[in-house]
């Protein structure tokens, strides 16, 4: 018995199945168009909500709602802790937390757009993927650490601070910049 060859209904559900799944991948944005847009970004977030740009303060805000649910005690003796979530203050309610669940979701949408949503590691011929997942994760410890101690990370701090001309920003701006140039030694392995 002969098998029949697929109807053109059932080509047509698979082709429009493989056109949702795998999405051309469209060229990255020039990066000094991308500049002007994140710096009308930037105008935009100081002229509707009289604030910057930030993620390191509303990632510090998830974190502490996750201290008040285990220790609220803690949370009202500190008073960095206090000032966010102490009594009855709800450590969500600030515009940086609605800024990072945006970017996540932005982000997300703009790969799914661009034919860049996929799950890949990035990383040098000459490592692991497993090495880069803990490099990645000890960077961003790191990272994350430093923001908290800087009272910023580089879009709170070297994009909002500096549009503002704040000493101290342009200060950590050099910083990162010089930091990044003294470790890339170090670690260029992990990419070449």
């Amino acid at each position: 018995m002969a098998t029949s060859a697929p109807s053109m209904k059932t080509k047509l559900k698979d082709s429009a199945r493989v056109r949702v799944a795998v999405r051309a991948e469209k060229p990255v944005m020039h990066p000094y168009k991308g500049g002007i847009a994140l710096g009308l970004v930037l105008f935009l977030a100081f002229l509707i909500t009289g604030n910057g740009l930030g993620a390191s303060g509303g990632m510090n805000r998830i974190v502490v709602l996750i201290q008040d649910a285990f220790a609220p005690g803690h949370v009202d003796r500190v008073p960095y802790l206090l000032s966010m979530a102490g009594g009855d203050l709800n450590p969500l309610e600030n515009y940086v937390v609605f800024l990072v669940f945006g970017t996540l979701i932005g982000g997300f949408i703009s790969g799914y757009f661009g034919g860049r949503l996929k799950w890949e590691t990035n990383k040098g011929p000459r490592i692991s993927v497993q090495t880069r997942w803990i490099m990645a994760f000890a960077g961003g410890a790191i990272m994350g650490y430093g923001a908290r101690l800087a009272r910023g990370c580089t879009s709170g701090q070297a994009l909002s601070g500096g549009a503002v001309l704040s000493a101290g920003s342009w200060i950590f701006m050099f910083a990162v910049f010089g930091g990044a140039y003294a470790v890339a030694y170090f670690v260029r392995k992990l990419w070449n």
